[in-house]
């Protein structure tokens, strides 16, 4: 089997994993040595965004994922992934969200960036993700891995859509001028028993360093953030795993709070 034909049937088996919420094996072995990269992953990624999309779907952001420096020497990487966020993965606040949709389901807490204006350069600062941000949002991320028992290199999460499953948004939208994006402090409750806890600068030292990179990163694989994207910048602080009828609160200084509820 040509490589083109075997990224086709690896992005399917995912598809289908996700689709019949049955994990499958981790699909870096089947890949051969030469083609076994991070680029080959993404184009896996690829397939399923454009079939994502041909079916109706609709793109309205990214995630970024391997923000904390210890989870990327766990996978001995040196930077973050990405992953597409599709109108159909997004829960309001409190919203139930079916829990049987998952196969292994955890939850971060994150910050979430909202554009005002595209970010189409070739290289970005500061200064262009400030401009180009409206508001920020606490935000809630449902990770689900549809490979076994979330035994992942980092091959099978880029091609797995970055482990991407779905996301909740806060309601009261916020000024980066008037937050703290480095010392902010965030804390997750679940059925108000703290879970998690951490900060701002937990993702990459500040959230804005994820946004550059992925910025960069759009740009360079042909698809840059545009007005309108939501972009999860990374986890404040450990992944939780869900469990059924769980209620999960986060509040981070200066963002308010964002709740995620899951069925029994």
């Amino acid at each position: 089997m040509n490589i083109e034909n075997l990224m086709t049937s690896i992005a399917k088996s995912l598809a289908n994993a996700e689709k019949n919420t049955k994990a499958i094996a981790p699909i870096r072995n089947e890949l051969p040595e030469k083609h076994a990269n991070v680029d080959t992953a993404y184009a896996i990624q690829q397939i399923n965004t454009q079939q994502a999309l041909a079916q109706g779907r609709r793109l309205v952001g990214r995630k970024i994922g391997l923000t904390s420096k210890v989870v990327q020497t766990q996978l001995g990487v040196d930077q973050p992934d990405f992953g597409m966020l599709f109108a159909d993965m997004a829960y309001g606040d409190g919203e139930i969200i079916p829990l049987q949709r998952f196969i292994q389901a955890k939850v971060e807490a994150e910050i979430a960036l909202v554009l005002q204006h595209d970010l189409s350069k070739a290289k970005h600062n500061y200064t262009d993700i400030i401009s180009a941000t409206a508001y920020a949002l606490p935000a809630i991320e449902v990770v689900d891995s549809r490979i076994e028992n979330w035994k992942i290199s980092l091959l099978d999460t880029v091609a797995d859509n970055a482990s991407s499953a779905a996301f909740v948004l806060g309601s009261r939208p916020v000024k980066l001028q008037d937050i703290d994006l480095v010392n902010c402090q965030m804390r997750m409750t679940r059925h108000g028993e703290i879970v998690s806890q951490g900060q701002g600068k937990a993702c990459l030292a500040n959230p804005l360093n994820a946004a550059v990179w992925l910025a960069d990163e759009m740009v360079r694989r042909g698809r840059p953030l545009l007005a309108g994207d939501i972009v999860l910048t990374g986890a404040l602080g450990p992944m939780v795993v869900v469990q059924s009828g769980d209620e999960f609160k986060v509040e981070i200084d200066g963002f308010g709070a964002v709740t995620a509820t899951f069925s029994e």
